[in-house]
């Protein structure tokens, strides 16, 4: 950040708003130190499959051996993992939901911790703007007939579908402000980072999640390159590139925190990077088919962004481009950026780069990877690489063009005017352009203070499980030795206040970051859960008292939490079960002519609900994970199965599953009938 920074443009913070909080999980990069990393080194994190790795993750042997199949891709490492206790589902339902909906609820998490905010409750009027893609898991899931017995078709639509993305982050985080599920396509991300923007100018909320995720499939996969087709015949994306030959699909995800600048500031967050300004356009029918890219609406979204922000698009110094590296996507996005930077034409001092060369195209979460990227960039005073970047293609005119292809990493030097600024374009099958003008953070007046003396400070620590606090607090201590490490009591207040209260507790008490560092790396290797010295504080929080969650001091970004949750797989196409005898699918016994019908009652609930047995006698179906939507579901299981008619409201009160079933046995005769139950659940 630069003395330039704060001093540009006194006005913006009214109608700008920052970036305070990110997150995201990209090939070759489990958390965004290491996409960093990759993405100064000029790495290329796309992965190339072995033929036996591809056919034992299930692919097609015939296909996998077949002349054109390349058999690379952006592969997602353990993109099938969840925490599923932490965002209250049981087994059954963290198996249902699709794996894109796993990964959106931890980055969205994780992305509320960077941002200094508690990801549970305390988020009122905060909104949630993010999109999806298609997903193998979500065909074959809202497929299978047994699946759908077993759970109900309604409840897997709910947890498969890609529509249900932004309201299920809602319900689980406590979020109240508008939530929406956004669909453009290649451009989905970014256009929701682009109605978040409008939502917070608008009022309609104060905080914003906005961001996408891609995974088709979670297992090992390749593709099959046709002639003429979009991908690239070698597995490796080159945008703009003299050898570029298509693109490479790849997974990922990634959420940002978005706040009005002006609140940003006086709320003392962590802004990374401000967005002075975005639009959105489609291309109508001005362009040669349905799928193909048009200059004029693409030109006329830069354009219209800069405006937005009050800037002219030649005061950037980078562009980061949709860069397919296709030969009619790359030819049309260079001519359009060309007319739109035309005050800068002919300089070649506006650099140019596509994070697809590095990762591959991330479909939906395309267009936040490359908004992270930039960010990152920003932060860094740093501009990175293509991968394996060569010379630009000689039909793209660059030069006699504002743009030169970045090949190597370079310092981002200081602008003559105003702070450093980049535009980042993406570009949806559809015709939905979007463009966002981004602008390094203002520079703090305390930024990089010395460490102040006096009463030592408390770090509140809390996780699900004692190994998760134990890394907790490796993770933190590790963070506190680091280069530019925050002061010891921001870090406190933001552990008070940007972090869930959760059930497993410890803290450390000291006075400087090197003491605090030492007791929380004891904590991590399993020493006592209250260390430095005993606390008034520490002690109400270990024993699970509301210790108050104010004070002064600065929101700043701090390791957030290791998830590390169990592989909960996901469903694959598989044939269906062939018919009995007779043409009728075999049916259970009838409840009724049951040895025992309360233990058979008492398995289906074990099933709905993903136990692996129903035989505890102090578990509730609360605290087992039962929810309205299975009590539903088990209602019509118990009348079809065991011709019993039980009245939904069985379900809504605080009894062990045993009692449950002995009062279910005991309503054979009840006489509510299923769809007047469910015509009650519905007007609820």
């Amino acid at each position: 950040m630069t003395e330039n920074a704060s001093a540009a443009e006194p006005l913006a913070a009214d109608s700008a708003i920052a970036v305070v909080g990110m997150s995201g999980r990209f090939p070759g990069a489990p958390d965004l130190e290491t996409y960093w990393e990759n993405l100064l080194g000029g790495l290329c994190s796309v992965s190339d499959f072995t033929e036996e790795e591809l056919i034992a993750d299930g692919a097609d042997p015939q296909e996998v051996r077949g002349r054109d199949h390349i058999p690379a891709k952006g592969h997602l490492a353990d993109a099938d993992r969840f925490d599923a206790e932490l965002f209250g589902f049981n087994r059954t339902e963290a198996a249902a939901l699709d794996p894109q909906h796993r990964l959106l609820l931890q980055t969205a998490w994780s992305a509320l911790e960077d941002a200094g905010r508690s990801p549970l409750g305390g988020q009122a009027r905060t909104g949630v703007y993010v999109g999806g893609g298609p997903t193998e898991h979500m065909l074959a899931a809202q497929t299978d007939p047994r699946l759908a017995a077993s759970l109900g078709a309604l409840q897997v639509r709910i947890l498969t579908d890609r529509e249900f993305l932004a309201p299920w982050i809602s319900y689980r985080l406590g979020l109240e402000g508008p939530s929406l599920t956004v669909q453009t396509a290649c451009s989905t991300s970014l256009t929701a980072v682009h109605l978040a923007v409008q939502s917070l100018l608008l009022g309609e909320c104060d905080t914003a999640l906005a961001g996408g995720v891609a995974v088709d499939t979670v297992r090992k996969r390749g593709y099959v390159h046709q002639q003429g087709g979009i991908y690239s015949p070698d597995g490796r994306c080159r945008p703009f590139d003299e050898r570029a030959g298509g693109t490479v699909p790849g997974n990922g995800v990634g959420v940002v925190v978005l706040r009005r600048l002006s609140d940003a500031l006086a709320d003392n967050d962590p802004v990374r990077a401000v967005i002075r300004g975005s639009a959105v356009t489609n291309d109508g029918a001005t362009k040669v088919g349905f799928t193909a890219p048009g200059v004029d609406q693409q030109t006329a979204a830069i354009v219209e962004a800069w405006a937005a922000a009050g800037l002219d698009p030649a005061d950037a110094q980078y562009l980061e481009a949709h860069g397919t590296a296709t030969a009619l996507g790359d030819r049309i996005e260079a001519a359009a950026a060309t007319a739109a930077f035309k005050g800068a034409l002919g300089t070649g001092r506006i650099g140019i780069g596509s994070v697809k060369s590095n990762i591959g195209h991330l479909d939906a979460a395309a267009g936040v990877a490359a908004l992270i990227k930039s960010v990152l960039m920003l932060e860094h005073a740093t501009l990175v690489p293509n991968a394996d970047a060569g010379r630009p293609h000689p039909e793209l005119g660059f030069d006699d063009s504002p743009f030169h292809l970045v090949g190597r990493a370079t310092d981002w030097p200081e602008p003559e005017h105003g702070p450093r600024r980049s535009g980042v374009s993406s570009v949806g099958i559809g015709g939905t352009n979007v463009h966002v003008v981004l602008e390094e953070s203002p520079r703090r007046i305390d930024a990089g203070r010395p460490e102040a003396g006096g009463a030592p400070e408390v770090l509140l620590l809390s996780a699900r499980t004692r190994e998760d606090l134990a890394a907790v607090a490796g993770r933190l201590a590790g963070a506190l030795r680091a280069p530019g490490a925050p002061s010891l009591a921001d870090a406190a207040h933001t552990l008070r206040v940007g972090r869930a209260p959760l059930a497993v507790r410890g803290y450390v008490r000291a006075g400087n970051r090197a003491e605090a560092a030492e007791l929380l790396a004891e904590l991590a290797s399993g020493g006592a859960v209250g260390l430095g010295g005993p606390d008034p504080l520490g002690e109400a929080w270990l024993a699970g008292e509301q210790v108050v969650r104010e004070g002064a001091g600065r929101r700043v970004a701090l390791p957030t939490y290791p998830f590390a949750g169990e592989s909960h797989g996901a469903y694959r196409l598989v044939p269906v079960a062939p018919v009995a005898p007779g043409g009728e699918q075999p049916q259970p016994e009838p409840g009724g002519r049951s040895a025992d019908l309360e233990r058979d009652v008492r398995a289906l609930i074990a099933e709905a609900l993903g136990l692996e047995d129903a035989d505890d006698p102090e578990m509730t179906y609360f605290a087992a994970g039962g929810d309205s939507l299975t009590a539903v579901h088990l209602v019509g299981c118990l009348r079809d199965d065991f011709d019993l008619d039980v009245p939904i409201t069985l379900f809504l009160e605080q009894l062990t599953l045993h009692e449950m079933a002995r009062r279910i046995v005991a309503a054979r005769d009840g006489d509510d009938s299923l769809d007047a139950l469910l015509s009650e659940f519905e007007a609820e």
